[in-house]
């Protein structure tokens, strides 16, 4: 979601004079300058501009107390009370002057807080436990609030501890005894808070520094910037999935495309790791374990295996777990290559009709030898699908999270004639209008953008670009994710030199520095790109957009572009698009078990509870796997006929032969022989049901259930229709 921008002037140009005049105190430790600087660096670089002041020490001190104690479950409220006081409204001062202390103090007294809490634990687990209790207890505790004191945390620890045993009781792959995993779960836990030093005591305090701006800007430590670069380089060898931690857990917070981890289909995001087993090795319990030693077990070499053992994202029960076999690769920018696919589908009078499917994963470039472009590659794509003489045209950005500024606009300029794409505003409040450079149009045929609540960044400015435009029509989420901001690395050693120390560990800080806008004049910020048409996912919920992320930038408009509507803009039919597509999707069953899971979720997320009764949980397991069952049974009744699928990649875009990828008879075929993945590209983020349809040990992984998918090519035969006629546009058709 980061862009690689074409100029940090505005930034660079910082007034240093500010850090340098604090070179009248006394002498500080390089820590103590990474601090100063991480501050100012805020106060004066930041969009925002604001000054730390008494109000955002507050803030600050939430944060920090927060990324040390995420479930409000060590500390207490008269424990946050006393701290608020001492250091509530002082800690703008001391950032300012360097002084990391009250951050140090407040650390010991949680490392105090963990010591007590488990030899409690280890207490409680030596007493006999009775599940066939009535009790619940909360399922997440983030907005939850601190216990009011130390008896009340008591009890409140002992639900926590009867729902992990219980957790562990019912588990279909027991590690070990369920007290045993417990006690040693707490132990490790003790053992990471020991084993935090001041640098990564003061890291969690700047983080929070900067959290407390808005949620992107972010303290680097010099591990932290290696993993960046590995990240953005892509030259690990793992598994292709960011990780970051949550209530002990290692949650999966995105998939690398092109990574095994993408391809294999199975991992999810917000899917939580809770061991990992080498090979044919035993599983470890990672529950509470340091992020960085869970990464360091999951990666290594080429085509070694990994397994996880993982709670999905959307179970009911947390003893519920799939156990995800993977091989190490090594993730490079070619398995990130947009692709394409040519699907060919009867129309309403049974005749063929080609229809032209690009999935864009990211928007690329190789930045240094521009040997490497998403406006070239998609260019080559394009000529092909013209060729082939495709009707209508589908870009896929489910799972596109962003990249390159410079891509996005002229990969939006393929699509439309000359004209602003995109403006930005930095903090000095002046406005640039980025045009597609060229007058060319490489593509002028009904075309259809395909969204998520992962669509962020560029593609939000891709897609909101040929909405204004009314050059596409947008399908997906009820809206993408909503980041309308932009990010630069400053590395922290060009400021701490001028407070006279300077070293190869001071990292750098991740700085929120402008935001984006439509041409039509709205930011994408928070609001994201609203769906012209709605297609029922599991996905669409707001706690997996912006707006569900502490502290971060409104929503707000500037003056519109001067730009000239498509000539002929798709708007005319959406209400005859709509009702098409809600009539079809009423009676698709796949869309019904969509939004039948969905209203799961939504009372789940809203009833944010889980009982500690063995039976109660047993009865929900066993009505999960039940209704999995029949959904596979239906399954196989169907026949649908399946559209034949042709893929082209950039190796083969020149190649006389495409390769088959689907054809009509193999998806029924396959679900007869226990085997329902073809088409390792067809995955939507709507299926939970992966593992319904038999084994997962063959080459392609992902299910070709994708009622999205589907339904997306429906729309978009409806809309070639439409645009062909005022004959096929008639409501009667």
């Amino acid at each position: 979601m980061n862009y690689r921008f074409r100029s940090y002037a505005a930034v660079a140009a910082i007034s240093l004079t500010s850090l340098a005049s604090t070179g009248a105190l006394p002498a500080k430790t390089d820590l103590d300058n990474v601090c100063v600087s991480v501050g100012r660096l805020l106060e004066e670089g930041h969009y925002t501009h604001k000054q730390l002041n008494d109000d955002l020490s507050g803030k600050i001190l939430r944060s920090y107390l927060e990324l040390l104690d995420f479930s409000h479950l060590f500390f207490t409220q008269e424990d946050v009370d006393a701290i608020t006081q001492k250091y509530g409204s002082a800690l703008d001062d001391d950032i300012l002057l360097g002084n990391l202390k009250p951050a140090y103090e407040i650390y010991d007294l949680y490392q105090k807080r963990v010591d007590e809490r488990v030899a409690k634990v280890k207490e409680f687990l030596k007493q006999p436990v009775d599940f066939k209790t009535d009790g619940t207890i909360d399922f997440r505790r983030e907005k939850s609030p601190w216990p009011k004191n130390g008896a009340e945390a008591d009890e409140l620890w002992r639900g926590r501890i009867m729902s992990e045993l219980l957790q562990e009781h019912l588990s279909e792959h027991p590690i070990e005894p369920g007290p045993q995993l417990v006690a040693r779960r707490y132990d490790r836990l003790a053992r990471n808070v020991h084993e935090s030093d001041r640098d990564e005591q003061a890291k969690f305090f700047l983080d929070a520094v900067a959290l407390a701006y808005d949620p992107h800007s972010e303290y680097l430590s010099e591990s932290d910037l290696k993993n960046f670069s590995i990240n953005m380089g892509l030259s690990l060898v793992g598994i292709g999935a960011m990780l970051r931690t949550e209530d002990g857990y290692a949650k999966i917070e995105s998939l690398v495309p092109g990574g095994p981890a993408q391809v294999d289909g199975r991992l999810k995001v917000g899917d939580r790791i809770t061991a990992v087993g080498q090979g044919t090795g035993d599983f470890v319990d990672v529950r509470d374990m340091r992020l960085d030693k869970v990464v360091e077990m999951i990666r290594g070499k080429k085509g070694s295996r990994v397994r996880l053992l993982v709670i999905p994202g959307d179970a009911a029960d947390p003893s519920k777990r799939k156990n995800v076999e993977l091989v190490r690769d090594e993730i490079k920018l070619k398995d990130q290559e947009a692709r394409a696919d040519i699907i060919i589908k009867k129309d309403d009078e049974g005749r063929p009709v080609k229809l032209g499917w690009i999935t864009l994963p990211s928007f690329y470039a190789d930045m240094d030898h521009h040997a490497k472009s998403t406006t070239k590659d998609v260019l080559a794509l394009l000529k092909r699908l013209k060729k082939e003489n495709i009707a209508g045209l589908v870009v896929d950005l489910r799972r596109n999270g962003g990249g390159s500024l410079e891509e996005v606009i002229s990969l939006t300029g393929l699509f439309l004639k000359s004209g602003p794409i995109v403006q930005t505003k930095g903090s000095n409040g002046n406005i640039v209008v980025s045009s597609d450079p060229d007058p060319g149009i490489a593509y002028s045929g009904p075309l259809v953008v395909l969204t998520s609540r992962q669509s962020a960044s560029a593609s939000e400015i891709f897609a909101a670009a040929l909405q204004d435009y009314g050059r596409a029509v947008i399908v997906g989420d009820q809206c993408t994710f909503g980041k309308g901001t932009v990010q630069t690395i400053l590395d922290i050693g060009n400021y701490t030199s001028l407070l006279g120390s300077r070293s190869h560990k001071d990292g750098a800080l991740k700085l929120t520095i402008q935001k984006f806008y439509r041409v039509a004049g709205g930011s994408t910020q928070l609001h994201g790109v609203a769906s012209d048409l709605v297609l029922p996912s599991l996905t669409d919920l707001p706690e997996f957009a912006e707006g569900a992320l502490k502290n971060c930038l409104p929503y707000d408009e500037v003056p519109k572009a001067k730009y000239t509507k498509w000539n002929e803009p798709v708007s005319l039919y959406f209400d005859e698009l709509r009702r098409r597509s809600s009539e079809r999707a009423q009676n698709d069953p796949e869309f019904h078990y969509v939004m039948e899971d969905m209203e799961r979720l939504r009372h789940r997320l809203d009833d944010n509870r889980i009982s500690l009764n063995e039976d109660v949980r047993k009865k929900e397991l066993s009505e999960d796997k039940l209704r999995k069952e029949l959904r596979a049974k239906e399954r196989l009744a169907r026949n649908i006929e399946e559209p034949r699928v042709y893929r082209v990649t950039l190796d083969t875009v020149d190649k006389p032969n495409l390769q088959l990828i689907m054809y009509p008879g193999k998806l029924a075929s396959a679900k007869k022989n226990g085997s329902a993945k073809v088409a390792p590209e067809a995955a939507g983020d709507a299926d939970t049901e992966n593992d319904v349809l038999g084994g997962q040990d063959d080459d392609t992984k992902e299910p070709a259930i994708d009622p999205e998918r589907d339904e997306t090519i429906n729309i978009l035969a409806d809309l070639i229709r439409l645009e062909r006629g005022p004959k096929t546009a008639s409501t009667n058709h």
